[in-house]
């Protein structure tokens, strides 16, 4: 007496076909964005920064600025991203510039706007950088009465 060894597979082939289903998608339409704050969480570093940032006068950061020429992008704009990319460990001022192309929180602080790397630098390096210390330490102050920080956290 032998035994097969082989074993016949039966297949279960259902006659319904069914055709892929997929969410739509196409990424060439027009897309608006209504609000794009709203797509930037409640309690996000972004909206802190920029609160901070607002709590500055104007009149500290315009003293900074002399009348004529072309338009420059305004100071708390500038600050804001330059306080968000250092907290994302972003220091180069080329890559904030790509940020404010990528980075929706950047986006946002940026208000669109889309400064290049010669302006960052030019901005933190030539016009706040004799108030730039004074502005950190001014917001550092503000972020701890405010709890955000404590001084035990601050390093």
């Amino acid at each position: 007496m032998t035994f097969s060894l082989e074993v016949k597979e039966e297949t279960c082939v259902s006659n319904r076909t069914f055709a892929p289903t997929f969410k739509p998608y196409n990424n060439h339409q027009s897309q608006m964005i209504f609000d794009i704050q709203e797509m930037i969480p409640k309690h996000h570093v972004a909206r802190i920064i920029d609160k901070m940032v607002e709590s500055i006068p104007d009149e500290q950061l315009f003293s900074y600025y002399s009348g004529g020429g072309r338009s420059s992008y305004h100071p708390k704009m500038m600050l804001k991203l330059i306080l968000y990319g250092y907290s994302q460990k972003v220091y180069s001022f080329r890559g904030i510039e790509k940020r404010t192309q990528e980075n929706l929180p950047m986006m946002w602080l940026a208000a669109i706007q889309r400064p290049d790397f010669r302006t960052i630098n030019e901005f933190r390096g030539v016009r706040m950088k004799a108030i730039m210390d004074e502005l950190f330490e001014a917001m550092i102050l503000k972020l701890i009465e405010d709890r955000y920080i404590t001084m035990e956290n601050y390093f």
